[in-house]
């Protein structure tokens, strides 16, 4: 530890991205990426803007993002959303990092689920924020109703992870309406694999902000672009914190094929379905080797062999080189999260599960 750390620095337990191997034939279900390529169209549009010589490189990209913001809101047209209702940043984990300081840093704790996603309690400690987590119920679920304590924000991602559990429009409406003088965020990473966006709902509340990533079902984790839709007002406050930490989030690539993507539905609906028809044939064959697996909404399985340990079955996983998520988390140390990849992968994990389990 070196003396020239702040007290900042020497307090916080930074987050554990998921493993990258860099290992040949590798099987990797462990990051919840796509197991399908972006869309043509993201390609020709990259290369559109990169031109022939890539002069355009020189250039700063726009700093506001504009014609990004107009492409979500037209995406979300149906929900009457407009270009001043959008954020955007560098990944939805920028985003994210930007509403914890401009909306959810004041003197009362935030909550969010005991077991969620592992970065909000790494913002906590960068920003200096306090907060309480609620436990989930015994199937793993969110209960709205104890989300109704005094607090200074709710956050939670919807699917939830790494559960993939999703509440229902209605549910997280209860607890935006009973949280009125509190922003609720509701981090939508996972939802086009099977949950309904709370967009649906920001027009109603003024205190619902909902973030999103094309890292997932647009297959563009190698881009890092998300954004957040909310009421004017809570825009206007990720864009004072955004100005004045980095004024070119996304740069000019990041831009064009981010926009290509949004454009592109048909290729969007095509690969989330199968995604999600990958999804329930590997938890129905997951369920006749003897795995509980949990309902899922996204783009991965959260399950567990009550007769094996998770850590020992990950490891042996790996000596086939395929890599699955192990928490060693309380309540959850038992369970295995892993990624949807494609037809052939889930075809090699399964052959493979079934091996190990005969031994």
């Amino acid at each position: 530890m070196s003396p020239y750390w702040s007290a900042v620095v020497r307090g916080l337990t930074p987050y554990t991205p998921g493993e990258q191997p860099k290992l040949a034939n590798l099987v990797k279900l462990n990051t919840n990426e796509n197991p399908y390529p972006p869309s043509p169209k993201v390609l020709a549009a990259i290369q559109a803007e990169l031109g022939a010589d890539g002069a355009r490189l020189r250039l700063y990209p726009d700093p506001n993002g504009d014609a990004l913001k107009a492409a979500v809101a037209r995406h979300f047209r149906a929900f009457d959303i407009g270009p001043q209702q959008v954020f955007v940043g560098n990944g939805s984990d920028e985003v994210l990092a930007h509403v914890f300081q401009a909306l959810l840093k004041h003197d009362a704790p935030i909550l969010f689920p005991d077991i969620t996603y592992s970065f909000y309690p790494v913002y906590c400690g960068l920003y200096g924020i306090a907060y309480e987590t609620i436990a989930l119920d015994e199937n793993f679920a969110i209960r709205p109703r104890d989300y109704t304590q005094p607090n200074g924000g709710i956050i939670f991602p919807n699917p939830n992870a790494p559960t993939g559990r999703a509440l229902g429009l209605a549910e997280i409406e209860e607890i935006v309406s009973a949280n009125p003088n509190s922003v609720v965020v509701i981090d939508e990473a996972y939802v086009d694999f099977g949950a309904d966006s709370a967009i649906a709902l920001v027009n109603q509340h003024a205190n619902l902000l909902v973030t999103q990533t094309l890292s997932k079902s647009r297959s563009l984790a190698g881009l890092r672009v998300g954004f957040a839709v909310g009421h004017p007002d809570l825009i206007e406050a990720l864009e004072r914190v955004k100005n004045s930490f980095n004024s070119y989030p996304l740069d000019r690539l990041a831009l064009a094929g981010s926009i290509a993507a949004l454009e592109d539905s048909a290729w969007f609906e095509q690969t989330r379905q199968a995604v999600m028809r990958s999804r329930e044939d590997l938890s129905q064959r997951l369920a006749e080797l003897g795995f509980t697996v949990l309902p899922s909404a996204a783009n991965f399985v959260f399950a567990r062999h009550p007769e094996r340990d998770a850590a020992q079955l990950a490891q042996a996983l790996r000596m086939r080189s395929i890599i699955v998520r192990h928490f060693k988390q309380p309540r959850i140390e038992q369970f295995l999260r892993i990624s949807i990849g494609t037809e052939a992968e889930c075809a090699t994990l399964l052959d493979a599960l079934t091996e190990i389990l005969a031994l």
